[in-house]
């Protein structure tokens, strides 16, 4: 600064430099920018150019062989949906990112095409189990197949490097991600391969990767389980396009949100690669939550019983446990109650662990329980149903632990047994993770629907089969009263676990509380402080020992409001033998209907059977539109309008579609003649996803908002 003093020219000097520096910094980052996108457009460029895009349902020229190969390698008589255009994108050479369900013939995407060549396929999974169970069933259709993981013994991995390098039968190589990132000899090999000519000897043609987004049980020292796309092992896989740029990568998954592809994408460098999605529904499977008893023993009878009633004749089903500790008690009390079973966690020998799972495998075992180590990618497609003896972590999770049962396409169920305490004891165990929290609230909140279809949230449920009406029960007076006694718990700096907090409330002097509480059953308080958190009133705070992470409730700011006498209306379960009988009948189908015709369902299914609705009111909504079906429910013969409609009519009306999508709300268009007093009511409308289409209504007479999917 002329004429300044030094002291204020250096802090004009000082200025100017910060100012310099952050435009450096700037441009330093724009330009790291700019070169990854030049990247990625010089890959895209010489992917278009090397495997032009095509109509992938069209013709080509290997259509033959892939068709024989269908029939004679793998006694298949028709693909899938959409496997023939990954089939036909992959052999093109485009990248592909696959988000098939559940079931819905991921693995054939992969080992098809491995056998049209004369190169090697790389297969990485994270999970060992899946390796397992692939290589087993390539090896009984006559299909050489090899796996380098950590089971692998030390003295094995040398002939088995020399086998792939030098046996042209070895078609598909199985690896997990940190033998690519961290064995520098297994690499090198691939990179041998790589660079051979597949004219004059083995190469590679194809590589495809076996990705799983979902976010699986914690990472496990013996390599169990890997863990999930943010995992550094994960994160390392861009190697294989940059050392490869040729070769074609398929990322495959049940469930993935856009940005989760996205990132996936980005991560193995295929961000001009194909996109095909199917959706998530399955409606062989039906999907039902039982309340878990409290003791132990009476779970088990409660397991076991249902077993025996619906699945008589030894049919193969899952258990999936939180842990491990939890696995082997299970297992080992329904074999002491008759039951052939096995258990299967990371912690295991890993000779036992494959033991276990062959003897399941071929029948000798009807169930096997086991931690979430076990069953994603198990191709056996007999699997009947699948118990939950916990609640999962995320319903990401959930559908793809339950999604092991029916993948032949027959029916199949999948039952979550839950009550609040494993809320609690999950929320302990995955604290520590980002997303927890809303992972874990949808979970219960899947878990705790009693009237609402769960197919909002995954597929086909008990609650379409069964039918019950969730009643609102004003609940201001018990909901006050564990207000205060937590609030009395904190004011003393004391902290209670569930069953003691509930008896605490028990002796709540907030006038009326204890009495209520006392009416109430354990069983019912647990829910009744389950909906609290789900409401917001309480939430999950967490404290820690040197042995371990506990789960507390606590007061939200919210709770504030109920001591000011504001009302809390919560759900409450129908006549407890509904859902009894509903959940228990016998048959692999679907829940029974309640048949008691003395019970509080069946009384009121007399009465309105008495007043049934006239002949002509349903046959005018009839010719009204043929999408349209009225169902009356179990408590007042409350109309509800369900609607068909294809994804393209949900479109045109300006709603965003996407596989599973429901859409609630009310409509009057949809009630001509008029059912109740009002003519002009609106009435509960319920809107999904079909193929099929009818006479549509209008957009303007409907209230619609999403409700899940």
């Amino acid at each position: 600064m002329l004429g300044g003093s030094p002291e204020d020219e250096l802090e004009a000097v000082e200025t100017e430099l910060t100012q310099v520096e952050a435009s450096i910094e700037s441009l330093l980052a724009r330009q790291q920018q700019l070169q990854g996108k030049r990247e990625q457009l010089c890959r895209t460029i010489t992917l278009n150019s090397r495997a032009p895009k095509a109509d992938w349902q069209g013709n080509f020229a290997w259509d033959m062989e892939v068709d024989h190969l269908l029939h004679s390698a793998f006694a298949l008589a028709n693909f899938r949906p959409l496997q023939r255009e990954v089939i036909n994108a992959t052999l093109q050479g485009r990248d592909a990112l696959c988000l098939l369900p559940s079931g819905g013939g991921k693995s054939l995407c992969f080992q098809l095409p491995a056998l049209t060549g004369k190169g090697v396929t790389l297969v990485v999974s994270p999970l060992l189990s899946l390796i397992q169970d692939q290589v087993l069933g390539l090896s009984s259709l006559g299909i050489k197949a090899v796996a380098v993981t950590s089971m692998t013994p030390k003295d094995e991995v040398t002939p088995l490097y020399n086998d792939i390098e030098t046996d042209t039968n070895v078609r598909l190589v199985y690896a997990t991600p940190e033998r690519i990132v961290r064995q520098k000899r297994f690499m090198g090999k691939l990179e041998k391969l790589y660079k051979v000519q597949p004219e004059t000897a083995t190469g590679y043609e194809v590589i495809l990767l076996l990705a799983t987004h979902c976010q699986p049980e914690q990472h496990n020292n013996d390599n169990t389980i890997a863990g999930n796309v943010t995992e550094p092992d994960y994160k390392k896989l861009g190697v294989l396009k940059q050392q490869f740029p040729d070769v074609p990568i398929m990322a495959l998954t049940a469930t993935a949100t856009q940005r989760v592809c996205d990132d996936l994408k980005a991560m193995l460098r295929i961000e001009a690669c194909e996109t095909f999605s199917a959706s998530v529904n399955r409606p062989n499977l039906i999907y039902e939550v039982h309340a878990k008893p409290k003791a132990g023993p009476d779970q088990m009878q409660y397991m076991l019983e249902w077993i025996s009633a619906n699945y008589p004749h030894g049919d193969s089903g899952i258990v999936y446990c939180l842990t491990r500790k939890d696995t082997e008690q299970v297992a080992g009390e329904l074999s002491q109650r008759g039951l052939a079973c096995g258990c299967y966690h990371a912690d295991m020998d890993a000779q036992d662990r494959q033991t276990c799972h062959m003897q399941w495998s071929t029948g000798r075992l009807q169930l096997i329980v086991a931690t979430i180590a076990f069953g994603m990618g198990i191709n056996k497609p007999d699997v009947r149903f699948v118990i939950h003896h916990s609640l999962s972590k995320s319903l990401e999770n959930y559908y793809q632990e339950s999604g092991r049962a029916g993948r032949d396409g027959q029916p199949a169920r999948c039952m979550l047994m839950y009550r609040f305490s494993d809320a609690l004891r999950q929320a302990a165990i995955v604290c520590s993770e980002p997303t927890w929290q809303a992972n874990l609230y949808a979970m219960m909140q899947y878990a705790s629907l009693l009237s609402t279809c769960r197919r909002a949230l995954i597929c086909r449920c008990d609650n379409c089969c069964r039918q019950l009406k969730a009643r609102r029960q004003d609940m201001s007076v018990a909901a006050a009263a564990v207000v205060d006694t937590l609030q009395t718990l904190a004011a003393a700096d004391k902290r209670l676990p569930l069953t003691q907090l509930v008896d605490a409330w028990r002796k709540s002097q907030v006038v009326g509380a204890a009495e209520a509480a006392k009416a109430m059953s354990k069983e019912d308080s647990e829910q009744l402080l389950a909906q609290m958190v789900q409401t917001g009133i309480l939430c999950i705070e967490f404290g820690y020992t040197a042995y371990a992470t506990n789960a507390y409730l606590k007061c939200s700011s919210r709770a504030a409001q109920i001591l000011a006498g504001k009302a809390v209306m919560l759900e409450s379960l129908p006549d407890g033998s509904e859902v009894a009988e509903a959940s228990m009948g016998v048959g692999t189908s679907e829940p029974a209907r309640v048949s008691n015709p003395n019970s509080a369902a069946g009384k009121r299914r007399r009465a309105a059977q008495s007043r049934q609705a006239p002949p002509a009111m349903s046959s005018k909504i009839h010719s009204a539109t043929e999408v349209v079906e009225i169902s009356d429910g179990d408590d007042d013969f409350e109309p509800v309008v369900k609607l068909w409609a294809t994804p393209a009519l949900l479109t045109s009306w300006g709603l965003v579609t996407f596989p599973g999508m429901l859409y609630q709300g009310t409509t009057t268009h949809l009630n001509p003649g008029g059912i109740g007093a009002d003519p002009t009511e609106k009435l509960p409308l319920t809107i999904f996803e079909s193929a099929d289409v009818g006479i549509p209504p209008k957009h303007s007479d409907l209230e619609l908002a999403p409700c899940g999917r």
